[in-house]
């Protein structure tokens, strides 16, 4: 049963604490855009550079694609959504709260195991990914926890248990695992060394010094991980679709690639 709408506003505007950043946009004429917590320096760096070119702002409220997606449907004013599954956009999709013709397929990535201290932490050896990998994890906790984004709702934690299921690994560590409420609360969790394991994104692992890649989960392990894009239905700011065309233009291009992600349509990449 679906919460009343004015019920799930005021859950969702509690929970993400962005309207500070829906007055900045009201205030300023900027594109807002909801986007999923794994894109934040990717992010911040194509638009930045967007500003730079057009002299146009935007203003993003990064959390778990979940909650976004959700707080869109109880009315958010959101102008651009970017989601790290397709799941969460066909929500909003069937909803009918995307503009026609605007959804496109922006970024993929992969999914990482990691564990804390830098990259360049070789006393820390490389996990195998084998048909034993359940034990091996569960040795590698001891009593610690396994930090992932909450595994029935956000993107990165579906992905990790799927990767899991398939490895035959879930049963011997799902006690064990703490879950966030994104990915990069996951990836916080070991930074800090509060978990000795956790599943995120390469790119998050990437963008955070404090952690290194223990192993890589095969691409057919989980979904594939793509990012879905699209215009709001209720947008009323010109710059919305301004900004996307220029997300999939080579000037935004490489802030993707620096941060590993690979941006659909580019020439290798795989579709």
């Amino acid at each position: 049963m679906r919460l009343p709408r004015r019920i799930l506003t005021a859950l969702v505007f509690a929970a993400l604490a962005v309207i500070p950043a829906l007055r900045s946009a009201a205030a300023e004429d900027a594109v807002l855009v909801f986007a999923a917590a794994s894109l934040k320096n990717a992010l911040d760096d194509a638009t930045s550079a967007w500003t730079k070119e057009t002299g146009k702002t935007a203003r993003i409220a990064y959390a778990g694609s979940n909650a976004l997606a959700r707080q869109i449907d109880a009315g958010a004013p959101a102008d651009l959504f970017i989601s790290a599954d397709q799941a969460w956009m066909d929500y909003v999709e069937r909803a009918g709260l995307l503009k026609p013709g605007s959804r496109t397929d922006l970024l993929r990535n992969a999914l990482v195991l990691i564990a804390p201290g830098p990259s360049n932490a070789n006393a820390d050896p490389q996990i195998a990914l084998a048909p034993n990998l359940g034990t091996t994890l569960a040795q590698r906790l001891g009593g610690g926890k396994l930090a992932m984004a909450t595994i029935d709702a956000v993107p990165a934690g579906k992905y990790g248990k799927a990767a899991l299921e398939k490895l035959g690994a879930w049963e011997a560590v799902k006690g064990q695992v703490a879950q966030a409420e994104n990915v990069r609360a996951a990836l916080l969790l070991v930074a800090r060394g509060e978990a000795p394991l956790g599943i995120v994104y390469a790119t998050d692992a990437a963008a955070n010094p404090s952690v290194h890649v223990v192993a890589t989960f095969p691409a057919d392990s989980h979904p594939p991980i793509v990012y879905p894009a699209a215009v709001t239905k209720d947008s009323r700011n010109p710059d919305a679709a301004a900004l996307l065309t220029y997300l999939r233009c080579p000037g935004a291009r490489a802030a993707f690639e620096r941060q590993g992600f690979t941006v659909v349509g580019t020439p290798g990449a795989s579709q």
